[in-house]
């Protein structure tokens, strides 16, 4: 079926044109939910509740830009919404002076897989790894970020620094695991 039968099929609550739009996107967004979820299985119920939201809204898709970078920004405000509403239950905006010094990874030093690089990513306290994905990965400006967290722009550039100072820590204790390993 075209995609843009599928999705006024999807629209009229039609269950073959949900199932087949479910596993022509799932791997894509699966990749997208597991971005800002701490594990696998907090990823694959992510992804459920955005098949369900997609659902849900899929009437109000005008065909205005990419289905799959609108379907793609409902996985990430999801995402986001879930991360404020854990805020609003003790967590606080962190005030951090930003350092001067820019944090780079050497290619020698990174781990030698995609996954390994993505659990280090998903290890990062929560207002990181969004900050990071959302800036780092989705290509977000600071200015954006703050909005979509509320935040302010300091906020979201001193944490993106943190996450890329917390992922180098994380790195180098890796590497030195690894030479343990290789002593042995």
């Amino acid at each position: 079926m075209e995609l843009d039968q599928l999705i006024k099929s999807c629209a009229k609550r039609n269950r073959r044109a949900q199932e087949e739009l479910y596993l022509l996107y799932e791997k894509k967004l699966f990749q997208v939910c597991l971005k800002y979820c701490r594990s696998r299985e907090e990823a694959e119920d992510h992804l459920h509740d955005v098949f369900i939201n997609i659902f849900e809204n899929i009437k109000n898709y005008k065909g205005k830009g990419s289905f799959e970078g609108w379907m793609k920004r409902i996985a990430i405000n999801k995402a986001i919404d879930k991360y404020k509403k854990k805020r609003t239950y003790g967590l606080k905006e962190e005030k951090i002076q930003m350092l001067s010094e820019d944090v780079t990874i050497a290619a020698d030093e990174l781990p030698t897989s995609i996954e390994d690089i993505m659990e280090l990513i998903r290890e990062l306290p929560d207002q990181y790894r969004l900050v990071f994905n959302l800036y780092q990965l989705d290509g977000y400006s600071h200015k954006e970020v703050a909005r979509m967290l509320n935040i302010s722009e300091g906020t979201s550039k001193s944490n993106l620094h943190r996450a890329k100072i917390k992922l180098k820590e994380q790195v180098v204790a890796l590497k030195d695991i690894g030479a343990v390993k290789n002593e042995k």
